[in-house]
């Protein structure tokens, strides 16, 4: 059994990437901002008492210094617990670039096998809340699906706000949405802040569709996962390319064209999620800069087991922790 107190020590990761990156919001060096959270999450796993392995990271071991697949963290110290660990130091490296809303730093946690090793390709998916969990079917036309779920949510189709990434792939998505009446919200990046946010009642969304990245398909059914909602997937090469990157990593043609459930992309209940807001969004709050030395953070923090969901505010005195300063010092952000 996984020890619930791990639930905070993963915000403690997830906070320290965000404080770190946060000061590169609108800058327009998307590639510093990622590296910075990188090192940032890195660092902090060092006094985690896990054995943890990367299985959904940033790229492959050459790629370093991202947090790469197979990579491993935590104290790795006798007794630690052995667990998969699926990271996002920055989701939404171009929206903290440009101070747009929805940057967020992310990390699923499961026991051992848990979580899908899903390829670096795309991923087909929709999420939906606990009131429509049950209601989903990839195989299903976009107007089924849309249907299905107004159905399960008591509601008429032109109640319904489906968010939509803005890519002319989802043309289709937007098309058949629309001819049912229903709302479309567009979002630019940060594809796991946004599904999540369909298990707000709050946020008012509804349902997530459309294609985004796999590995980021995997960190959201560990959140989904978390609040009783509900998720499919397929993964979905646009490339031959992708094709072959999924090959690579045992993935066969038929696995490619299995309708994932969200058991199939996180197994069991022994899993955890954290998020801390880099810039404003929907569902947390950005980093907001307090004088000179301190920092406010918003984070949330989840658990399957017990279906607990915590948000947890923090000021944050940057003089006084080793990593902030060594790392403000480093880029040059004293």
């Amino acid at each position: 059994m996984m020890d619930r107190n791990l639930a905070l020590e993963l915000v403690r990761v997830t906070e320290a990437a965000a404080l770190v990156s946060s000061q590169f919001m609108g800058k327009g060096d998307k590639n510093g901002a990622d590296g910075a959270a990188v090192e940032a999450m890195r660092r902090a796993f060092e006094s985690i008492k896990i054995s943890g392995e990367v299985v959904i990271g940033e790229g492959e071991l050459d790629e370093a210094p991202m947090l790469y697949i197979g990579e491993k963290v935590g104290m790795n110290t006798k007794g630690s617990m052995e667990v998969d660990i699926a990271v996002d130091p920055l989701d939404g490296t171009t929206l903290i670039a440009k101070g747009l809303p929805n940057a967020i730093s992310v990390i699923a946690m499961g026991s051992k096998g848990s979580l899908l090793n899903a390829p670096d390709t795309y991923m087909k998916k929709i999420v939906v809340g606990p009131k429509a969990k049950g209601s989903i079917d990839l195989n299903k036309t976009h107007e089924e699906n849309i249907v299905n779920v107004a159905k399960a949510l008591g509601k008429k189709t032109t109640q319904m706000t489906i968010t939509v990434q803005d890519r002319e792939r989802h043309d289709d998505i937007v098309k058949a949405a629309r001819k049912l009446g229903a709302r479309i919200k567009m979002f630019g990046d940060g594809d796991v802040a946004t599904g999540i946010a369909t298990c707000f009642e709050e946020t008012g969304i509804d349902m997530l569709m459309g294609i985004g990245g796999g590995p980021e398909g995997v960190i959201t059914a560990a959140a989904i996962k978390c609040m009783g909602g509900d998720m499919q997937a397929q993964i979905y090469p646009l490339s031959e390319q992708e094709r072959i990157r999924c090959h690579e990593m045992g993935f066969s043609d038929e696995d490619i064209k299995k309708v994932l459930s969200i058991d199939d992309l996180a197994k069991g209940d022994e899993l955890f999620f954290a998020a801390t807001g880099i810039t404003e969004g929907d569902l947390l709050k950005g980093v907001i800069p307090v004088g000179n030395d301190r920092a406010k953070t918003q984070s949330v923090v989840m658990r399957a087991k017990t279906g607990t969901i915590r948000f947890v505010d923090a000021i944050h005195n940057l003089d006084k922790s080793d990593i902030l300063v060594e790392l403000m010092k480093k880029y040059n952000m004293e």
